[in-house]
């Protein structure tokens, strides 16, 4: 029997959701408060699946790596949520966003998931809006919609440049409800080592207590990831420095498959490097693409200031080579039209690495007040960090990575291929194929947790009920315990002389180089042989002071840095066995002759599926092939 049972429905596509809901095992309520679950990650997936599982009677440990899960990275969404409600009129429906989230993923993404995905925003945005997050409102009293990219029609709801931390300000207002009754027990500054898993089953997860250094275990009848994603593999990214992957890397090493390791968002947006001693990048949100316009200079070298380049001195080159869409094409097609001016010399800056996002047209069309309206957080942070008004000068901007595509497979009921264990939110590869539209993160988090798993974790906790609460002194919780103790003993023993970070950014550069937008056969075999150079080194040479059982923000680092070693050595595999140029993810071998992405769907129309062989270099191929019944595959223009 296949490894891969994706267990979509049979049916109507429009259908399939009702049906399934229809057909799947339900635990009574008198039931659930036998049953436990653990959440690992407070982000808006794992808050709202939380808040929503506890509210259902179940009993909940919930798990975050901060002090407070208001600091999920969830707060770096902030330019919008989708849903197909057509408050404009425009032409919107649940089927256009079908359609938009498949075409702008590159027809990589199974259709019962991203249907199902579109039908449920509408839902998604009546709750938060019942949890009280605030949307911009237009006068008639409906929350208001601009566009995003890849799109023609206005579905994008927002927040005035808050959305994510709005949003999820209501997941955690419902969590700590939750909270207070009882029904979560919230554990915070804790960071899952190792997954516990027994007969085949996740029974419960290894924790290290970030204040003390204590090592704990948990049990539970079902455990749920919820800990988002890991582009900060290329050092520099627009994520949140502490965004990992050691829970689904941990997940991954029990059997747990995982998906398209190859496929990172590139976002266009991000605030370009200002300087070799940053952590981090900062990411613009794309909603201000739905006024800012994209342009650099027309002369190569030209380092004027934008003010003395006159209009006609201008070229705005997404308006000129996709005229449909023009600022508002997807992610990955402006972010490799920005890499291909600046790599041609014409970048702006003192660098060249960056292009000009300006404002003065809509300014003047529309008065500062409207533009201050819609963006004024945004326009404060840019200036905050760079010491440039937007309303007085273009920003300037440069693709980062992002947001990840891949992550652990999981069926329709969003479970893994290790029964128990389920993965929502960015955790999982599911909704977006290989390129995520923007303003679907919430959309996706947002449905995942507060619709999806609690209905489908039902069908597999129903099996559970006569199940008895699992004690933590069995021989599976005490081998995962060694192990992961001895994995922390092992890095602080090295006792080397470079420091955790140093081997951090020479991987980052590693990957963004060889393994960000542009890809080729050379380049990827030559990052695995430096990635496993840089690994053995790393166990050899790093530094680690202090202890195991103690707060220790370098082994803390230590531990991520290890595992994004045979991470990004997976990711650099699966981008060498996809031949093809796909989403964000440029192979040159494979282009047509204007020099845009050349899929090819007669050889890589599926989902890499990649099987743990017990060792980070070595995995065996499992392919789940896509079929599409109800969308025609065709070549993505946006002209």
């Amino acid at each position: 029997m296949s490894k891969l049972q994706s267990k979509i429905p049979e049916g109507i596509l429009a259908d399939k959701w009702q049906n399934h809901k229809d057909s799947v095992k339900l635990v009574n309520p008198v039931s659930r408060s036998s049953l436990d679950i653990i959440v690992v990650g407070t982000g808006l997936s794992g808050a709202s699946a939380a808040s929503t599982l506890a509210e259902l009677g179940y009993n909940v440990k919930a798990f975050c790596f901060h002090d407070s899960p208001r600091r999920a990275h969830s707060v770096a969404a902030q330019g919008g949520i989708n849903a197909a409600k057509n408050y404009k009129n425009d032409g919107d429906s649940v089927y256009r966003l079908f359609i938009d989230i498949i075409k702008g993923g590159d027809y990589r993404a199974r259709e019962a998931n991203v249907y199902r995905a579109a039908e449920i925003s509408n839902q998604s945005i009546d709750h938060l809006v019942a949890a009280g997050v605030p949307f911009t409102r237009e006068y008639s009293g409906y929350p208001d919609n601009i566009s995003f990219g890849g799109v023609q029609v206005s579905r994008t709801f927002y927040a005035q440049g808050q959305t994510g931390q709005q949003c999820l300000l209501g997941a955690y207002s419902g969590l700590n409800r939750q909270i207070a009754q009882g029904r979560v027990i919230m554990y915070n500054r804790r960071d899952m080592l190792e997954l516990v898993v027994v007969d085949g089953q996740a029974r419960g997860i290894i924790t290290r207590n970030l204040v003390n250094g204590e090592i704990e275990r948990h049990s539970a009848h079902a455990v749920v990831l919820a800990t988002g994603g890991y582009g900060t593999i290329y050092y520099l990214s627009t994520l949140a420095v502490g965004s990992n992957a050691t829970a689904v890397w941990a997940a991954h090493r029990k059997g747990a498959l995982f998906s398209n390791p190859g496929f990172m968002q590139i976002h266009p947006t991000s605030i370009p490097q200002l300087n070799e001693y940053q952590g981090k990048l900062i990411l613009m949100s794309e909603s201000l693409r739905n006024d800012g316009r994209i342009w650099v200079p027309r002369t190569k070298g030209d380092k004027r200031h934008p003010d003395e380049i006159k209009e006609e001195e201008r070229d705005y080159y997404l308006e000129r080579r996709y005229p449909a869409f023009g600022n508002l094409v997807p992610r990955d097609v402006a972010s490799r039209a920005a890499k291909e001016r600046c790599d041609a010399g014409y970048g702006a800056g003192d660098s060249g690495q960056s292009v000009y996002l300006d404002f003065s047209k809509a300014i003047e069309k529309q008065g500062r007040k409207v533009i201050e309206k819609k963006y004024r957080n945004l326009f404060e942070m840019y200036e905050k960090i760079t010491g440039v008004n937007p309303f007085n000068e273009p920003m300037r901007i440069y693709p980062a990575g992002h947001y990840t595509m891949g992550g652990l497979w999981v069926d329709y009921n969003l479970m893994t291929t290790i029964p128990g264990l389920f993965a929502i939110g960015e955790s999982n590869f599911s909704d977006h194929g290989a390129n995520r539209l923007g303003a679907g993160s919430l959309m996706q988090c947002a449905g995942d947790g507060y619709f999806i798993l609690p209905v489908t974790i039902g069908d597999y906790l129903a099996g559970e009920i006569k199940t008895p609460r699992l004690h933590t002194d069995t021989r599976e919780f005490e081998k995962a315990e060694k192990a992961a103790r001895e994995k922390l003993l092992r890095l602080v023993a090295v006792n080397g002389r470079q420091t955790v970070t140093s081997f951090h950014k020479r991987l980052g550069r590693i990957m963004w180089d060889m393994c960000g937008m542009v890809r080729n056969e050379e380049n990827l075999k030559k990052a695995m042989k430096m990635i496993k150079e840089l690994k053995e080194m790393f166990w050899r040479d790093v530094r680690v002071p202090g202890t195991v059982n103690e707060l220790n923000q370098e082994l803390e680092k230590a531990v991520k840095v290890a595992d994004f070693f045979d991470l990004g050595f997976l990711m650099c595999q699966d981008a060498l066995d996809r031949k093809e140029s796909c989403g964000a993810h440029f192979r040159e071998e494979s282009q047509t002759s204007d020099g845009e992405a050349q899929r090819i769907d007669s050889d890589f129309s599926y989902v890499a599926c990649w099987e743990y062989r017990g060792d980070g270099e070595k995995h065996d191929l499992n392919k789940e092939e896509l079929r599409f019944e109800n969308v025609k595959m065709q070549k993505r223009s946006y002209k």
